[in-house]
């Protein structure tokens, strides 16, 4: 990896212009009616965004602070990626003229998935602040394993998040999107995994 992608203000630049880029680029209207302020597709949009906001602080942590190259590769494709999606859902709220937060997480997937997270204050497979907290004060090889070890279940959770929206909505972006979140999450899923399991061998553990 070039030393300039080593500097952590580059990455911040270059994830903020992918959040503009991406607003304009995917922002294209759909055919059909405009979701609503309490739709199933602006739910979706608002907690996707908060949801990978933390994907992407967790892994712009690991990429400054993680020593396995392919973990810290990952690491800058997650920030990199999600960064891009969440100026995606942005995008689509304002055009769709609703609120960008409302503070009711899960609402739109209904029942028991609103009331877990009215219990947690957690979306699915989020880290909790004292989990992050206890992240942030590792480096090296530790931070590599814990980072793995937070990011499946996020992953898992976003995947989740995404089927939920697919059986609750035929909106041609939304199903894109979720889809394509299904798919490219369980892949890093499965990759995760066998990172960790090769550093796990490496140390005896």
């Amino acid at each position: 990896m070039s030393r300039i992608w080593g500097r952590p203000a580059v990455l911040v630049a270059v994830t903020a212009l992918l959040m503009l880029v991406a607003g304009f680029a995917v922002g294209w209207v759909a055919g059909g009616s405009t979701p609503g302020d309490d739709s199933v597709e602006a739910g979706f949009a608002r907690d996707m965004q908060t949801h990978h906001q933390q994907a992407i602080d967790m892994a712009m942590y690991e990429w400054q602070n993680g020593s396995d190259p392919a973990l810290v590769s990952i690491a800058y494709d997650i920030a990199t990626s999600q960064s891009a999606e969440v100026g995606m859902y942005r995008s689509w709220l304002r055009e769709w003229g609703v609120r960008m937060s409302t503070g009711e997480q899960m609402s739109w997937a209904g029942g028991e998935h609103e009331h877990d997270a009215e219990a947690t204050g957690l979306m699915p497979g989020m880290a909790t602040d004292e989990e992050l907290a206890e992240f942030k004060t590792l480096t090296g090889t530790e931070a590599d394993i814990r980072f793995v070890e937070l990011m499946i279940p996020h992953h898992i959770g976003g995947v989740d998040m995404a089927k939920l929206v697919l059986d609750r909505s035929d909106d041609e972006r939304v199903v894109d999107a979720a889809q394509r979140t299904i798919s490219i999450q369980q892949g890093e899923i499965e990759n995760l995994q066998s990172h960790l399991d090769r550093i796990l061998s490496d140390s005896g553990e």
